[in-house]
């Protein structure tokens, strides 16, 4: 069964909107661990625009006692800022994203045809200081395969085509799951394990939950969007619901 890591960046998105120090990323960790999520997921900007360096020294100090039972994952490009940031941390998992100047959120994975060279040396570093490490993909075999020749050990399935598709109906929201199904199973084939994140949400999960060797599912605008209404201990209960295949709503 998949395992949910909850992304706090719209807590610190919140925070500051307004500056100050409410809400506290730090307290918002805590309620979701307490809720009984396995994961926490940040991914810091190089403007800091929501989670800032201090958040990831502060959470990485929260969870240090939690090692073996809620694992800490950081995403970003490998700017040299966030590869420090990352060596300094060492979370359980790093999962390498691209990045395109100006945008508001991720629009794509790694395309499979940029050179390996660079992303196989860090790659290698990373796991050498015993941080599991994630590509950022689309779910193109192709793109599977290349992260596979970068020595990662698992890649994160973009998956706001598949939100898309869902919310046009039940046939089109088939049509791309077998497309991401079959990028599970290259994945699976290449030794590698399958995450999976963006836009996935308590509906679309009633499809996607069901991906083969699907690991990990990363999700944070929706889970806080859904915790408005009925706050966050129970929105981390409904997503670990819906994750398992059992919503509660």
């Amino acid at each position: 069964m998949a395992t949910l890591s909850v992304n706090v960046n719209k807590v610190a998105t919140l925070r500051n909107s307004r500056g100050g120090r409410e809400p506290a990323v730090i307290e918002a960790v805590r309620v979701v661990i307490d809720a009984g999520a396995p994961g926490i997921t940040v991914h810091p900007r190089q403007d800091e625009r929501h989670i800032r360096r201090q958040d990831v020294f502060d959470i990485a100090e929260e969870l240090a006692p939690l090692r073996g039972r809620v694992e800490f994952n950081i995403e970003g490009d490998p700017r040299p800022d966030l590869v420090a940031l990352v060596q300094a941390v060492r979370p359980d998992q790093c999962t390498l994203v691209p990045v395109l100047p100006g945008e508001i959120t991720s629009q794509a994975g790694w395309s499979p045809d940029r050179p390996v060279d660079d992303l196989t040396r860090l790659v290698a570093e990373m796991r050498a200081g015993g941080i599991r490490v994630s590509v950022f993909v689309d779910p193109d075999p192709r793109a599977v395969r290349w992260a596979g020749r970068l020595g990662a050990e698992r890649v994160e399935l973009y998956t706001e085509p598949f939100a898309r598709a869902f919310d046009r109906g039940p046939e089109a929201a088939a049509a791309s799951f077998a497309v991401y199904a079959e990028a599970a199973h290259v994945a699976h084939e290449e030794g590698l394990g399958v995450n999976a994140g963006h836009d996935l949400d308590l509906h679309n999960l009633s499809l996607f939950h069901t991906l083969p060797h699907l690991d990990e599912v990363s999700i944070g605008h929706a889970l806080m969007a859904h915790a408005l209404y009925v706050g966050l201990r129970q929105s981390v209960t409904d997503y670990l619901a819906a994750v398992a295949g059992h919503p509660s709503r």
